[in-house]
């Protein structure tokens, strides 16, 4: 797996990230900065910067939600009934413990695109990514 970790990082260092910027200034500070692996896909989210941008990550914790609420909590909070208040809450306990245990990023993988990714290596082609650390985002 951790080769395959090593093959994600430089995938994910290569690639270009979409963005939408919070309502809250503060939110970079509080949850991280999330970005989308393409346009469409941030979309979903809201209207995407006129630019892409580029990240230089080195450890990330990597899995699908259930498994990263796992390692850096201990247990799965989040539940399909989870309000949007919730959910910033949980972003920004995942964000603290992330940056305790040592990690700059979160990459964000379905549950089937993570098994995948275990067994064969196989990068998926939707990924989220949570910067953790804003000094691994860089300009173009």
């Amino acid at each position: 797996m951790r080769d395959h970790i090593q093959t994600l990082i430089a995938h994910v260092n290569r690639k270009r990230w979409w963005h939408v910027k919070p309502a809250d200034a503060s939110a970079y500070k509080k949850r991280g900065k999330f970005l989308a692996s393409s346009f469409e896909e941030a979309e979903f989210y809201g209207r995407p910067g006129d630019q892409p941008e580029k990240v230089t990550i080195a450890s990330p914790v990597v899995g699908d939600n259930d498994t990263i609420e796992r390692k850096l909590l201990g247990r799965v909070e989040s539940h399909p009934e989870i309000t949007v208040r919730q959910r910033f809450a949980l972003d920004a306990k995942l964000r603290r413990s992330a940056l305790r245990k040592g990690y700059d990023s979160v990459v964000l993988m379905s549950k089937p695109g993570f098994q995948k990714f275990k067994r064969e290596g196989k990068i998926p082609r939707s990924l989220e990514l949570n910067i953790l650390d804003l000094r691994c985002l860089r300009t173009l």
